[in-house]
């Protein structure tokens, strides 16, 4: 059992520390919500930071999380010039229910379909919701999973840091 949980501990570590300051990978192919597929190369801010959240419609916490940010993204906005892109895991079964699931919802977010799931490892997601926060460089400086309610304006503070200039 000890073993099981150093293992465990270990991955863990391994996972987080994976994509410190990594470049976002520009050449994986993902879809528009009117189904025209596009490459990441068109995830960027024009040097401002970047969220990436990887969710999905059936997850929950992803949904709380989006809906929380959601009430405050304009202000991070125009605080920050930060830009957030929901990527959906939704497969191909469920990706219908993609659209109308950030319309209903009221999402402002540029919003792709991942549904072979080739940027999610690509970015060794494992479980959702899985956020990356991205400098103006495109350099991955932080990352977090899980949603718990309140992670929004740790994350806030992080993106008014990236935002500033300053190292993570």
């Amino acid at each position: 059992m000890k073993k099981l949980i150093l293992s465990i501990a270990i991955m863990l570590l391994c996972g987080t520390a994976m994509a410190q300051n990594a470049k976002l990978p520009s050449n994986v192919t993902i879809k528009t919500l009117d189904g025209k597929t596009v490459e990441t190369s068109v995830i960027q801010n024009e040097g401002k930071p970047i969220i990436i959240s990887f969710w999905a419609t059936w997850c929950k916490p992803c949904n709380r999380e989006l809906n929380a940010i959601a009430e405050v993204y304009e202000e991070w906005q125009n605080e920050t010039g930060v830009k957030l892109v929901a990527i959906s895991i939704d497969d191909v079964k469920s990706a219908s229910k993609v659209k109308p699931h950030v319309e209903g919802n009221g999402w402002e977010y540029e919003v792709y379909l991942d549904q072979n799931q080739d940027f999610k490892r690509a970015m060794n997601v494992v479980n959702v919701p899985h956020t990356f926060l991205v400098n103006g460089k495109g350099e991955i400086v932080w990352q977090h999973t899980s949603y718990v309610d309140g992670s929004e304006e740790e994350l806030f503070e992080l993106v008014k840091k990236v935002a500033n200039g300053e190292e993570l």
